[in-house]
């Protein structure tokens, strides 16, 4: 893909971020015995991610807003743009060990995403797309899948931990959903359940109080490879409410249903 001036920064930083992120993670075993001690060592690579993300991005455009998971939003001059990063999206899993973790950076232009990148270093994947120009995954260009039968399909969603108030409508989503499909993953990273629609991976995802961080990249990714995404509440905005279903075109209309049949 040959993307724009604003694609390759973004490819850039979320390449530089991704390495760094790969030397920490390769240290939270040995940090295993202290809870507190892994926590506050991945909340600093975290942060570290975002300070080199942020540093690369304003550096190459100065006049950019900007909004990221661990720093206060900023107003750019160009009040039309402004960038938005989760520097670790998955951070239990990277806590853990477990190699299901990403960078997200995406560009918002007058309220709308126009470029996108969701980078899971531990796989070296980069999922990349540009309104209008398609979603891509290390330069192979991205479909969302073919299924058209419920029964054949299988859904990504989050489950909330800690007796989160989502929790409750989660659950009789997935009493409703899972007689009606081949099954439902949780792998605990929204940026790569919307990668994984766009390649085809999933045939669906759902979810509710997700942050906009946390899924602005991978909207683009889903609406670029031929999917369907909506607000969970129809009507509502997608990107600040927080409630998205996306799926392939196909079997769209009957998850939907199955979905918000409570909402």
């Amino acid at each position: 893909m040959q993307g724009s001036a604003n694609l390759n920064v973004m490819i850039k930083a979320a390449r530089v971020a991704g390495r760094s992120l790969v030397k920490d993670f390769r240290e939270v075993e040995n940090l295993q015995v202290s809870m507190k001690g892994a926590g506050d060592f991945v909340s600093k690579a975290d942060t570290a991610a975002e300070a080199i993300i942020r540093e690369q991005l304003m550096e190459a455009r100065p006049t950019y807003g900007w909004v990221g998971e661990e720093s206060e939003p900023v107003e750019g001059k160009d009040p039309t743009r402004r960038w938005i990063v989760d520097p670790l999206d998955g951070t239990t899993n990277f806590l853990h060990g477990m190699p299901h973790w990403a960078v997200s950076i995406a560009l918002e232009h007058k309220g709308e995403i126009v470029s996108a990148v969701v980078y899971d270093p531990a796989k070296d994947e980069m999922f990349v797309a540009e309104k209008g120009e398609g979603a891509f995954m290390n330069e192979q260009r991205l479909r969302v899948s073919a299924r058209h039968k419920m029964i054949e399909s299988v859904f990504a969603t989050g489950i909330p931990f800690g007796g989160g108030k989502y929790l409750p409508a989660t659950l009789k989503d997935l009493a409703r959903l899972m007689p009606q499909c081949a099954g439902v993953r949780r792998w605990g990273s929204a940026a790569l359940d919307l990668a994984y629609v766009a390649a085809g991976r999933y045939d669906g995802y759902w979810e509710r109080g997700l942050n906009i961080w946390d899924i602005a990249g991978g909207v683009l990714l889903v609406k670029e490879s031929g999917g369907f995404i909506e607000p969970i509440r129809e009507g509502q905005n997608l990107l600040e409410d927080g409630q998205m279903i996306a799926a392939n075109p196909d079997i769209f209309p009957a998850f939907a249903k199955t979905i918000r049949e409570r909402d």
